[in-house]
C-alpha cells in the first residue's frame, strides 16, 4: 500500500442553508440578497459551505438542497415560528435537511444585538436612553397570536437589557396597530422594524403608519440587516453543529 493510498480523505465541509421567504412578485433581488448573506456567514465559518435560498423563487430551495453533499443545517431567516417555519418550510424540505434551527427572531442573541444598535443610534442623536421611547414595528397576524407573542418576548428581553423610557410594540396586521403604537411617542423616539429584510412592509406599510401617527423620531434599518447578523447566524450554526 502506498503512502498516498494510506492518506486519510480530507474532511467534508459542514453544510448550512439559510432560508428566507423572498418576494413572490419579484424573486430575483431577494435571491441575490440571501446569497450575499450566506457568503458573509460563510466568511465567519472557515471550513463550512453556507448557501442561501428563498421559498418564493421557483426551484431555488430544491437547487440549494441538491448542491449539498449531505443534509444541511437550516437557519430560517424569519422573525417568528409561524406557519412558514412550522408548516411550509418542513413540507418544502421534505426530509432532505438536518436540524432546523429556531428562526432569527427567536435567536436568544438577537435582543442584545438590537439593544446595541438602539443605544448607539440614540447616542448618535445625542439622546439619553432614559428619555427615549422605542417602537418595535412588527408584522403580527390576523389569524394567530403566535407572531405577536414572539415580538412581545423580544421586547421584554430588550427592556431587560436597556434603560429606555418605554418600549412599545405595534403591528401591521393586528392591534395594537403601528399607527396607534407610534402616536404620541414624541420627537425623541426610535422605531426598530422587527423584520428580516428591507422590502414589502418595511418599504411601504411602516413608513405610511409612522407618517399617519405623526412620528418624528428616527427609524433604524430592519433588525435582520443590522451589522452583527452574519456573526450571530454563524454562532448559532456553530453551536448547533457541536456533538
Amino acid at each position: 500500500m502506498t503512502a498516498a493510498s494510506r492518506a486519510p480523505s480530507p474532511p467534508q465541509p459542514r453544510e448550512a442553508l439559510i432560508v428566507a421567504h423572498g418576494q413572490p412578485g419579484d424573486p430575483a433581488p431577494a435571491e441575490t440578497e440571501i446569497a450575499a448573506l450566506a457568503r458573509r456567514v460563510g466568511a465567519e465559518l472557515p471550513g463550512w459551505q453556507v448557501r442561501g435560498a428563498t421559498l418564493a423563487a421557483p426551484g431555488a430551495l430544491d437547487r440549494a438542497l441538491a448542491a449539498c453533499a449531505r443534509p444541511p443545517l437550516v437557519y430560517p431567516l424569519f422573525m417568528t415560528d409561524g406557519w412558514f417555519v412550522t408548516s411550509q418550510l418542513p413540507a418544502r424540505l421534505a426530509g432532505r435537511a438536518g436540524r432546523v434551527l429556531p428562526p432569527l427572531g427567536q435567536d436568544p442573541a438577537l435582543p442584545a444585538l438590537a439593544a446595541e444598535a438602539l443605544v448607539q443610534t440614540a447616542e448618535e442623536h445625542g439622546w439619553r436612553s432614559a428619555e427615549t421611547r422605542v417602537i418595535i414595528a412588527a408584522h403580527g397576524s390576523g389569524r394567530s397570536r403566535n407572531a405577536a407573542r414572539a415580538t412581545e418576548a423580544f421586547a421584554r428581553a430588550l427592556a431587560g437589557l436597556t434603560g429606555f423610557a418605554e418600549i412599545r410594540t405595534g403591528y401591521i396586521e393586528e392591534p395594537p396597530f403601528l399607527r396607534e403604537a407610534a402616536a404620541g411617542a414624541g420627537a425623541q423616539a426610535l422605531c426598530l422594524p422587527f423584520f428580516a429584510t428591507r422590502r414589502g412592509h418595511v418599504l411601504e406599510d411602516i413608513p405610511a403608519a409612522l407618517d399617519a401617527a405623526g412620528f418624528t423620531g428616527a427609524c433604524l434599518a430592519p433588525v435582520g440587516l443590522q451589522p452583527g447578523i452574519p456573526a450571530l447566524i454563524a454562532r448559532a450554526l456553530r453551536g448547533a453543529a457541536q456533538p
